[in-house]
This record gives structure tokens, C-alpha cells and sequence, in this order.
């Protein structure tokens, strides 16, 4: 690629104003070889806060790169990633870890729920680790993000027990419990059929409309529209598509 870094929503239509939650600037991922791989092209991507942005991109394209960067599992090789201001490049690797456990809310495509623990127990498991939970307040608020997600009913179900949609909302709960800046989405609908799916997607729009920070990335057209902004990855470059009325 020649010239600068690919330049991706300096203000984004729907947190225009607000701090940024997301500041990519000249990031970029290479893999050593030989041949050494970019997975990712040096790119510059602002999210605010309360922004709802979809990441559109077919297999390879360097969606999971980008997620293992923004999700601080990776570290760019070019480039800088802070989050709410923090640079994520130039902290040691215990602040990376405590930093994607207490600002960075995780749902997968694939659940990743315990079949033997309750919907309580799996929400309340995500802040063993995370030392911004009191140990008292576990399960209380595992209960309150159970309730967020409308499954104050089903908290002693387990996974077995429930549908691929309530699947779904629990580890949507999970992401929650500790009150993240972020919420990040990978495939989320991935395993889910039509009209679960939707129910799921409308969960998001509420989510994003209570002023939750979302970035959803997917490789369906139909799931990447939901978002206020839409971002297209191919071949590890980034640009823009057309914002979405309000």
C-alpha cells in the first residue's frame, strides 16, 4: 500500500463530541516470516463514546486481527492503540490484562458458557478475576446483568437448558457485569438462526441506545447495517462506508 496510514472516522455521527473510546493512530500487525505477513495495514480509527460501529469484512480479510488488537490481545507492530485515553502500547503486559478486564466486554459467536454452572454462575465467573467486583457484589451484579438482558427468569437455568438466543444473552450478561467502556462483538450471530438473531441485534440497539460504546464485527451485510457507522476491511486495509441516518 502506498502513501499514509488509511484514515477511518475521526468523529463518528453517533458519539460526535463525546471522548474517544477507540483511538487507533498508524496501527498496523505484522507476522515475522520468513515472509513476514501484514495482516494488518497501518490504520487511523477513532470510536467515541456511545457510538455503535460495525466491522464488515469476508474470511481473512483481517477481522480477527483487528479484534485481537482492539480486545488488547495482540499489540500492534506499527502504530499506537489507546483505549479511554490510555496507551495500550506502552503498558506492561499485567496493565494490558487488568485494562481488557475492566473496560473491554467480550461476546463471541460461540457462547463459550460452562454447560455445568448456571447462568448466574457463568455471569458471576467473569469477575473472579476482575479486582473492580467486590467479592460480595458477584453475584448480585451477575443478577442485575441477567436482568439487563431480560433473563431474570432463567438465572438457575443451565447452557443445556437454554435456547441458542438465551445462550446468547448470558454471554451477553457475562460481557456486562463489569460495567465495561466497550462492548466488543465477534460473529455474534454466527450460530444463531433469523428470528434469534434479530432478538439478539435488538438487544444491541438497546444496549447502544442506554449510551453502551459497541463494535461489532461480522462478515454479514445485514448484521454490519444495524450499526451507525460502518467500517470495511479487505485485504488488512480499513476505510470507511457511508454513516447511517440517525
Amino acid at each position: 500500500m502506498t502513501g499514509g496510514p488509511a484514515t477511518v472516522g475521526a468523529v463518528g455521527s453517533g458519539g460526535a463530541g463525546a471522548p474517544p473510546v477507540i483511538e487507533l493512530r498508524g496501527a498496523g500487525l505484522t507476522y515475522p516470516g520468513p515472509p513476514p505477513v501484514e495482516a494488518l495495514r497501518p490504520c487511523t480509527l477513532t470510536v467515541r463514546a456511545g457510538e455503535y460501529v460495525t466491522i464488515v469484512g469476508p474470511s481473512g480479510s483481517g477481522k480477527s486481527t483487528l479484534l485481537n488488537i482492539l480486545g488488547l490481545l495482540d499489540v500492534p507492530t506499527a502504530g499506537t492503540y489507546r483505549l479511554n485515553g490510555t496507551d495500550t502500547t506502552a503498558v506492561p503486559d499485567r496493565q494490558r490484562t487488568a485494562l481488557r478486564g475492566h473496560r473491554i466486554g467480550f461476546v463471541f459467536q460461540s457462547f463459550h458458557l460452562l454447560p455445568h454452572r448456571t447462568a448466574l454462575e457463568n455471569v458471576a465467573l467473569a469477575t473472579v478475576y476482575n479486582q473492580a467486583v467486590p467479592r460480595r457484589q458477584r453475584r448480585a451484579r451477575a443478577r442485575e446483568a441477567l436482568e439487563r438482558v431480560g433473563l431474570a427468569h432463567r438465572t438457575d437455568a443451565s447452557p443445556p437448558h437454554l435456547s441458542g438466543g438465551e445462550r446468547q444473552r448470558v454471554a451477553i450478561a457475562r460481557a456486562l457485569v463489569a460495567r465495561p467502556a466497550l462492548l466488543l462483538c465477534d460473529e455474534l450471530t454466527g450460530n444463531l438462526d433469523t428470528v434469534t438473531a434479530e432478538s439478539v441485534l435488538a438487544l444491541l440497539d438497546e444496549l447502544h441506545g442506554d449510551g453502551m460504546t459497541v463494535l461489532v464485527i461480522t462478515h454479514d451485510p445485514a448484521v454490519a447495517a444495524r450499526g451507525r457507522r460502518t467500517v470495511r476491511i479487505r485485504d488488512g486495509v480499513l476505510t470507511e462506508q457511508p454513516a447511517v441516518a440517525a
